[in-house]
């Protein structure tokens, strides 16, 4: 008989929006009858959590453009009183193991309903095999299985309960603990079931560089560098959470020798090969040698790691995280880091400091429950994004003038008057970040980093929305210029953007990355995606206000082309590295190349872009591509196709003027024919992926994104190329 684990009731649950910061969402559990029944669940919650929303059945849709309005007929419910629309961003399944851990080490827990609801998500995603991979559409690795083993059994689970013994033979399978990638070392060493010896050197002391340095920490990827940043600190001070029973048990439980036997110094490099996507360079390898000796060596003065520079060195990495931790009211840049400096803030402050309660008042923020559980997110949400996309498809499609949606479009560009981000952060220089005057974040203002195609999209949902006749200009063009001022900033030298800073080191430093599951994290690359959003951002502004900067804007965007074309595959393609894949960067592409006045007519290059696309239409009309196209870098046919990729391409043809109009003709039918009675879309595949290997849900794109095809494809059927 199977294990079913125990769950609440889902009735109980609210979305709090708003309660400290705007765009903040968190999920409460009202206990008291009389609570659920003054505060009733309203369309947004039954939603998520895979409750009945009572949602009339609508006409039948008999063109393209109806229904793309009962597709936002139904979405519009799931929009919040302040205007974003709350949504999950999941996938990743490293997130829920680090705040486990990191909540039981400083001696704390999540609420029983929390909990409960966690053990059910992680439970409900365990893979047929026995295990989990690094996400949810991912095979069984020592890294997924171990970290949430360990934090089943943290939050309450027998080691013989359900499936746990099964787990457990696999990980001994799997040859035991010992070959977890690096950061599943450091949170095991953390927690006490691995010893720090066993861990590559983490220093400290590259923050005491000189910046000139080219592989000065500075220079990294911020992810990384703000992830290594108190991950130094706690390898630097060998941070160790309390020994309990648990702690014994699980030494026992992990290994297939005796935990007092381990060699620990032959477990540094030690990686299981089905963890590994990016092995080792030899240099890092070199390195980890050399610094071995280093954090060996005796109390000699000044060489010494236990002496002065080791103290110096954990001092920097600490100011340096404090920095982050009020930079971003205490979310940090993500879910890793943002534990990571938790335990810090604990380690170093108790728990009774202001800093170690400030996070954990920010812990709920990260956490979504839905019908599988309670999940961590990618982030704290995806609000600004989905808002952004979701504002300039009503405006394109024309149903931003349906009298019925006119509230709903207003309370977005109220969203959006918001979430612009006027000031550059607090630690602005001392901490390394780049300017966020003028820019939107991914997801909230207090978050408060910019990135690039973020910024771009944001401002050209403003655009959109206050092109309407009935809609106020709440953004001035005071306000779009400190935008377009942030822009320009952020074009690297080739003509291409990165995400959230300037490519500030070389592609060599991928010889220092020592996570072994991600590819190209060690800088800050550059993106067809993020370039394209930038280069339509900033022709659509100097449509609107032709005269500010209009040298530089024009530099900037001929750079983008440029660099756009120069990034083009043969095939005619662009390779997505935040999307899944091919399809998603080819569309942005599209978008980008129609507004500087590419199209098919004219351009040889737009013309083998859509002979890509077409050439993988599935006999059903639509497309379907996996995230192996971005694990492997070369197209990866779905075995069936999604509404998602479909309207993707739907969107990238219409971009580009594509002559035949039954290839379009088709995937409308075929997106048409998915849609519900009461206009919603069901959640197929993964849409997202992030460093090459990890995919990552966006489930408010199978709204946005259909929504906007369908609009879209009705107009260009009738003739309409705008």
């Amino acid at each position: 008989m199977s294990y079913k684990p125990p769950q609440t009731d889902l009735t109980g649950w609210r979305l709090k929006v708003g309660e400290d910061s705007h765009g903040q969402q968190k999920w409460i559990y009202l206990h008291d009858p009389k609570e659920r029944e003054s505060w009733p669940q309203d369309v947004t919650e039954k939603y998520w959590l895979g409750l009945d929303t009572c949602s009339p059945e609508l006409s039948t849709p008999n063109t393209p453009l109806e229904s793309a309005r009962n597709g936002f007929k139904f979405y519009k419910q799931l929009q919040s009183h302040d205007g974003h629309f709350s949504t999950e961003y999941g996938g990743p399944l490293f997130l829920i193991p680090g705040l486990v851990i990191g909540l039981h080490v400083c001696g704390q827990q999540l609420r029983p309903e929390q909990s409960t609801e966690m053990k059910r998500y992680l439970l409900n995603k365990l893979r047929k095999e026995g295990g989990w991979g690094l996400h949810t559409a991912a095979p069984p690795t020592v890294y997924g299985t171990v970290l949430n083993y360990v934090a089943l059994r943290i939050l309450g689970m027998g080691p013989d309960e359900g499936p746990m013994t099964r787990i457990r033979g696999l990980i001994h399978e799997m040859g035991g603990a010992t070959g977890i990638p690096s950061w599943g070392k450091v949170w095991l060493s953390v927690l006490g079931v691995y010893e720090w010896e066993g861990v590559g050197s983490i220093p400290p002391e590259l923050w005491l560089l000189p910046d000139w340095l080219p592989f000065a920490p500075w220079r990294w990827w911020i992810h990384v560098r703000q992830t290594f940043t108190p991950m130094s600190y706690l390898y630097g001070t060998r941070f160790v959470g309390q020994y309990t029973p648990l702690i014994f048990a699980l030494r026992q439980e992990l290994y297939t020798q005796p935990y007092e036997s381990i060699k620990w110094s032959a477990q540094r490099s030690n990686i299981n090969p089905i963890d590994i996507y990016c092995p080792h360079h030899p240099v890092l390898d070199f390195a980890h040698g050399v610094l071995a000796y280093y954090e060996a060596l005796p109390n000699i003065p000044i060489l010494s790691s236990s002496l002065p520079l080791r103290k110096l060195a954990n001092k920097r990495a600490y100011d340096l995280l404090s920095m982050e931790d009020e930079n971003t009211g205490y979310q940090t840049i993500g879910p890793v880091s943002k534990v990571f400096n938790m335990v810090c803030r604990y380690a170093k402050e108790g728990p009774d400091s202001i800093a170690f309660k400030s996070h954990l008042s920010r812990v709920d923020d990260f956490l979504w429950l839905s019908k599988d559980g309670l999940m961590m997110m990618g982030t704290n949400g995806s609000q600004l994004w989905d808002l952004s996309f979701m504002a300039q498809a009503m405006v394109e499609t024309g149903l931003s003038e349906d009298e019925d949606n006119k509230k709903s479009v207003l309370s977005m560009l109220d969203w959006l008057d918001k979430a612009q981000m006027r000031e550059n952060p607090k630690w602005f220089k001392e901490n390394y970040r780049h300017r966020t005057k003028g820019a939107w974040a991914f997801s909230t203002p207090e978050q408060s980093y910019t990135v690039s195609d973020c910024v771009a999209e944001g401002l050209k949902a403003v655009i959109a929305i206050q092109s309407l006749s009935y809609a106020p200009k709440t953004l001035g063009l005071d306000r779009m210029r400190d935008a377009i001022d942030t822009l320009l900033t952020m074009q690297n030298p080739s003509g291409g953007f990165a995400s959230y800073e300037l490519m500030r080191g070389s592609t060599k430093m991928e010889y220092l990355n020592a996570a072994e599951v991600f590819g190209n994290i060690m800088v800050d690359y550059m993106y067809p995606e993020c370039t394209t959003s930038v280069l339509s951002a900033l022709k659509h502004f100097s449509r609107l206000d032709p005269t500010y900067r209009p040298e530089d804007i024009q530099r900037t965007v001929s750079k983008a082309i440029e660099y756009l074309h120069d990034v083009q595959r043969p095939d005619g393609s662009w390779y997505g590295s935040w999307g899944i894949c091919f399809t998603y960067a080819t569309m942005f592409a599209l978008e980008s190349l129609a507004i500087a006045g590419e199209t098919c007519a004219n351009s040889e290059r737009v013309r083998r872009a859509c002979k890509f696309l077409v050439d993988r239409q599935m006999e059903d009309g639509g497309w379907g591509e996996t995230y192996m196209s971005c694990v492997t870098m070369e197209y990866a046919q779905h075995e069936q196709s999604q509404v998602v990729q479909t309207a993707w391409s739907i969107l990238a043809l219409i971009y580009g003027q594509y002559e035949d109009k039954s290839v379009i003709a088709r995937a409308t039918k075929l997106i048409m024919s998915r849609q519900k009675s009461d206009g919603r879309w069901e959640q197929e595949d993964t849409e997202g992926i992030f460093n090459k290997n990890c995919a990552i849900d966006y489930p408010a794109f199978k709204f946005i994104f259909c929504i906007w095809a369908l609009g879209r494809a009705d107009k260009y059927m009738r003739g309409d190329r705008h």
